[in-house]
């Protein structure tokens, strides 16, 4: 029976790490609080005007500034520590945020249609002035706030739900705005819940990839835009390796994906000279910060037999 030997190295230094976290942490308080100033005085004109589309899209900038504050709550526990019991830290809890804003946003879109559609049957009439005031502020308020997300939105699905969610209410506010200046021309009050229902669907497309990104984090399935073909093909071509097998790839947080496996290697050994090499390809073609890779000699006559087992 020979030995196993454990090779492991981890490569800490990443960079959409601590410091972006940090530094949008100060962007989730002043969207925030400025989303919630906002909702509360909008909730306030539309009741004050009559108008049903201009109170679903308060209703629905409530949802929102609740799933800022997940993804806040979820971007400031990636700046902890590990623990004893918490090896990971806490990052695991910003796919959770992910998750929970993918399924607000689809409550607060049935909310909308239901509205929507019994504001069809039941005509009110709008104060359209407050509307399109009220809606241009709003325009402003979200593409403000939503700039400030716009940088970290391509490495971290939670910073791009805060980025979606934003950009999503400017554009409800547009149409908002839209309808009101042709109710305000037409009299068609008619217009208000159709433009409704039309946003639901533009919400409810833009929710689908937040909600299988999330999804496929959860289930630590391989985070769609890691190449792993091209990670098996880079692992079995380094010299002296006969098999690769147990090779895993997950995501451990919105930004940071992890990667375990075994190498048979029956005449050579790796340095730590190598290790580093191949922790700097994994992270800079791969976008794979942590990477622990095991080194087994395999059985001489055979040096596939383990591969077979996996």
């Amino acid at each position: 029976m020979h030995s196993h030997h454990h090779h492991s190295h981890q490569d800490h230094h990443h960079p959409h790490g601590h410091s972006s976290a940090h530094s949008f942490n100060s962007a989730f308080a002043i969207a925030v609080s400025i989303t919630l100033l906002y909702t509360a005085t909008e909730a306030g004109y539309a009741l004050y005007a009559n108008s049903l589309s201009l109170l679903a899209d308060a209703v629905h900038n409530l949802g929102d500034v609740l799933s800022l504050a997940l993804a806040w709550l979820a971007n400031w526990l990636l700046t902890f520590p590990a623990r004893k019991r918490y090896s990971y830290g806490f990052k695991r809890t910003t796919i959770i945020a992910a998750l929970a804003n993918a399924f607000i946003l689809v409550a607060t879109s049935a909310v909308i249609a239901y509205e929507s559609i019994y504001k069809l049957f039941n005509v009110t009439i709008v104060d359209e002035t407050i509307v399109i005031i009220v809606g241009m502020v709003g325009v402003f308020v979200n593409v403000g706030t939503s700039l400030l997300f716009m940088r970290g939105a391509r490495d971290d699905i939670n910073i791009k739900g805060a980025f979606l969610h934003l950009m999503a209410d400017a554009l409800i506010l547009v149409g908002v705005v839209i309808s009101a200046i042709l109710i305000r021309y037409t009299n068609w009050h008619w217009i208000d819940p159709i433009v409704g229902l039309v946003i639901v669907g533009i919400i409810l497309w833009s929710t689908w990839s937040l909600l299988r990104d999330s999804v496929i984090l959860l289930l630590d399935a391989i985070p769609h835009y890691i190449d792993h073909l091209g990670v098996k093909e880079y692992l079995h071509g380094i010299p002296g390796v006969k098999a690769v097998h147990d090779l895993h790839i997950w995501g451990l947080s919105t930004r940071e994906v992890a990667l375990t496996v075994h190498l048979i290697m029956p005449e050579t050994r790796l340095t730590d000279a190598d290790y580093k090499k191949i922790n700097d390809v994994l992270h800079l073609q791969f976008n794979i910060s942590h990477a622990t890779i095991q080194v087994e000699s395999g059985s001489t006559e055979n040096p596939c037999i383990r591969s077979k087992t996996c």
